[in-house]
């Protein structure tokens, strides 16, 4: 069981990490360099970003339930 979590929560911050990146900031972010500029340019963006906000908020309460996990496992 430990495994697993520890695996799940790897996982999912390394995700989040790719995931939070791909968002538009106020400058464009690096969004812009995997696609998100193009999408922007054409009004279809608004798509895209609900997806990556749906996505990235379902892998943030993945990482959260995997440190609650070996939060109470490891709790002495």
């Amino acid at each position: 069981m430990v495994v697993a979590l520890e695996i799940v929560l790897a996982v999912t911050s390394l995700l989040l990490i790719v995931f939070v990146l791909l968002h538009k900031g106020k400058g464009g972010g690096l969004s812009d360099m995997f696609g998100g500029g193009f999408t922007s340019q054409h009004g279809g963006s608004s798509v895209v970003e609900k997806n990556l906000d749906r996505i990235t908020i379902v892998l943030a309460v993945l990482w959260l339930a995997a440190i609650v996990g070996l939060g109470i496992i490891y709790k002495p």
